[in-house]
């Protein structure tokens, strides 16, 4: 323990820079063995890290004072995690279902003066699913997931490439945040790489190398739907007894408007909206290619509650991401002209709906109190970013340079606008590979899905993701979206029919002793493309 607290002072800084490496070196090596490495160093010295950086912290006294009882519980953890690769290892799929069925479950953890809702669950699916994978790699076996995506300048290969960018940038323009307040900003800039980009950079890793068969595809997605209505359930029971779970802050505030909002087993409504919207879109894709009626039907029973349990949730954000992910996929399936026409008409039906009662939706306001104060905030941060336009203050810093700037404000963590918190942060460094990651993960997901539901449906969630963080907050800080990027991304890799069927027709003849073989082709395998997702004729893949 003595080694940990020698390790606080200038160190710090330099292990964030060097796990943003190790990060980026997962997703770029093309070696297994490498890769595998690469994924262990960062797994290992993220923890070591944080414990370095809030070792005096109080929060951390438990364990500075009782050493034995610390490492008591981390070889249990280490022995959970063992466990757990031993399950995943043979049955690569189940490292999918399991990382699904963690996405949303966060546990409150006190670090570096603040309390953060962490996933922790999924950390423990992320450290199993890379053991499973990198123990065999660096001891030369094969190992348990597919190999990953060859060298090459494909668009999946920008987009890996953009995703490492962005994190070493992020770890770089941490060097020069406010290291002043409680947390300061490269705190909180650790506490992002350590929490959030690192764990979810191997997450990708990971999935992206799962084979995603339509089997696949269809038992996550009822292990979605069914959380989602569990979940919406909860927020039923929520709404009838007028009791919140898990948020003090939204029982003062339901005490003091009329309307009642709820969070279900979210600490945040806008993060319990986000759920549904996300499941719902995934559902409604359906809806939109040819399904047994019986199956419509109950398609359309879950979308209605799940609607129900999202208007409860009152996330505006939440409602907007589902409109415009529901245009995207009308505009890839039907004819643009078609789209246009609907969201015409959605908009005069909402325009009428708000000049009839405007004091329902909250329109009646001015566009700081619709947006519950965010108008002043988004200002305040185009003016920190009209400051240092080039670098920004340093990574994580907003909501000190904020208060700096504005010592009325009052508590503030981010501008619940993504863009707007990264210019203020990382000035145009940042901006623009956000922007071009933005920029090439829609075209990945977008391109060539009009006869693929499967890639329809994480197309449409991920638009509706990037809405909702134009609005609240947490892009590449949610785990939601590195897992649509890497599925997305696995499926659009895999051959098309006639990418298929031509590389049958040039598969070469094996030659027997010396002469060729007869001109019999055998069909060439091919990897899944998603094209059975939830299909009932024929046996599905394994």
């Amino acid at each position: 323990m003595s080694l940990l607290a020698a390790l606080t002072g200038p160190l710090p800084k330099v292990g964030v820079v060097l796990i943003a490496v190790l990060a980026a070196v997962a997703l770029l090596a093309h070696g297994t063995r490498l890769r595998a490495a690469a994924i262990v160093s960062c797994l290992v010295l993220s923890p070591v890290l944080l414990l370095a950086e809030i070792w005096h912290s109080p929060h951390v006294s438990a364990i500075r004072h009782h050493p034995l009882e610390a490492a008591a519980v981390a070889v249990a953890a280490l022995i959970f995690v063992a466990a757990l690769a031993w399950l995943i290892a043979p049955r690569p799929w189940l490292l999918g279902v399991l990382a699904v069925l963690t996405l949303p479950f966060r546990v409150p953890v006190s670090a570096g003066g603040s309390t953060a809702d962490l996933l922790v669950p999924l950390y423990f699916v992320v450290a199993a699913g890379a053991l499973a994978f990198a123990l065999p790699a660096i001891l030369g076996r094969p190992s348990p997931l597919r190999a990953g995506p060859a060298p090459g300048g494909s668009l999946v290969t920008w987009l890996r490439r953009l995703l490492a960018l962005v994190i070493v940038f992020y770890a770089a323009q941490s060097l020069y945040s406010p290291t002043v307040g409680s947390p300061s900003g490269f705190e909180k800039a650790l506490q992002n790489m350590v929490f959030f980009y690192v764990p979810f950079a191997v997450l990708f890793c990971l999935l992206e190398r799962v084979e995603w068969t339509p089997r696949l595809l269809r038992s996550c997605l009822v292990l979605l739907v069914a959380m989602g209505l569990v979940f919406s359930g909860i927020a039923f029971y929520e709404y009838a007894t007028r009791t919140v779970l898990f948020n003090s802050k939204l029982v003062a505030s339901n005490q003091l408007y009329t309307y009642f909002v709820v969070n279900s087993v979210f600490f945040d409504p806008n993060i319990f909206g986000r759920f549904v919207a996300l499941v719902m879109v995934l559902l409604a894709v359906l809806l939109l290619y040819d399904r047994p009626q019986r199956e419509q039907v109950a398609i359309a029973g879950v979308l209605v509650v799940l609607w129900v349990a999202l208007v409860l949730s009152l996330s505006r954000s939440s409602m907007a991401g589902l409109l415009v992910a529901l245009a995207l996929v009308a505009a890839v399936r039907w004819r643009l002209w078609r789209t246009l026409a609907l969201a015409a008409a959605v908009l005069v039906i909402g325009g009428a709906a708000v000049a009839i009662s405007p004091t329902t939706f909250g329109f009646n306001q001015s566009f700081n109190g619709v947006s519950a104060g965010r108008g002043s905030v988004l200002s305040g941060g185009a003016r920190l970013f009209a400051h240092r336009p080039l670098l920004g203050y340093g990574s994580g810093s907003f909501e000190i340079e904020y208060h700096r700037h504005n010592p009325a404000s009052g508590p503030l963590t981010a501008s619940h606008t993504t863009p707007v918190t990264l210019a203020a942060e990382q000035g145009l460094v940042g901006v623009v590979p956000y922007v071009a990651l933005v920029v090439v993960a829609l075209i990945v997901l977008v391109r060539d899905t009009r006869e693929d539901p499967a890639r329809a449906a994480i197309a449409a969630a991920f638009a509706a993701l990037l809405v909702h963080t134009m609005l609240y907050a947490d892009f590449l800080e949610d785990p939601t979206t590195w897992a649509l990027l890497a599925v997305g991304g696995a499926l659009a890799r895999a051959p098309r029919p006639r990418e298929a069927a031509a590389a049958i027709r040039t598969a070469p003849v094996p030659a027997i002793g010396g002469l060729a073989a007869p001109a019999r082709l055998e069909p060439v395998s091919a990897p899944p493309t998603g094209r059975g997702f939830l299909r009932r004729q024929g046996k599905p893949q394994q």
